[in-house]
């Protein structure tokens, strides 16, 4: 196969796996981002996490929450658990890096808070155990995972919610993942400010 049609393959598969998130998702997509608003409106804040990758979509999430996505309009109550490096690297030296969420989840998370997990690739022991903490303080949990969302789908409640990307390939899920998430984004910005 030539390098030319490699491109051709990456492009192709990127579409379609876009096409059949679309087409199965949307509609799922639509309810967290509702979920996520309700929230909001309820004055209580998002918590995110993710591991490798997904730590960006985190940070990606985050910064267009705090500080605006497409437009000038106040900042918004979301706190990413993966970018304080001391908080995180301290976490894993003192205990384990399973706990490297966990355990901030204990302290920052109240009743009435969502956590937001970002998994491409299953669910490591850091996801699983936030999620488990989330649920103890009283949090729903939103998750946008892929792989048929591997070891996920038996941690989460019925109010939960998981939006599982139809692929099998790590770059295929990370991508759709960035478009959920300015998806997510656009459709917060819009409930609570407008057109």
């Amino acid at each position: 196969m030539s390098l030319q049609d490699r491109l051709i393959n990456h492009f192709t598969d990127h579409l379609q796996t876009h096409q059949e998130t679309m087409i199965s998702l949307c509609e799922l997509i639509e309810y967290a981002a509702q979920g996520l608003v309700s929230v909001l409106l309820n004055d209580k804040k998002i918590l995110c996490c993710g591991n490798g990758r997904s730590a960006s979509c985190v940070q990606l999430f985050s910064s267009s929450m705090l500080n605006q996505f497409e437009r000038d309009r106040p900042a918004l109550p979301v706190i990413p658990l993966t970018t304080d490096m001391a908080t995180v690297t301290g976490i894993a030296n003192d205990y384990a890096f399973d706990d490297v969420y966990a355990k901030q989840l204990r302290a920052l998370g109240n009743s009435g808070d969502l956590l937001l997990v970002y998994s491409e690739n299953g669910a490591s022991a850091s996801i699983t155990k936030a999620i488990s903490a989330a649920h103890d303080k009283g949090l729903t949990v939103i998750v946008l995972s892929g792989r048929k969302g591997i070891a996920l789908n038996p941690l989460l409640k019925e109010t939960d919610i998981e939006i599982c990307i139809p692929s099998q390939s790590i770059a295929r899920i990370h991508e759709v993942h960035v478009l959920i998430t300015h998806c997510l984004c656009d459709l917060i910005d819009h409930q609570l400010f407008g057109a």
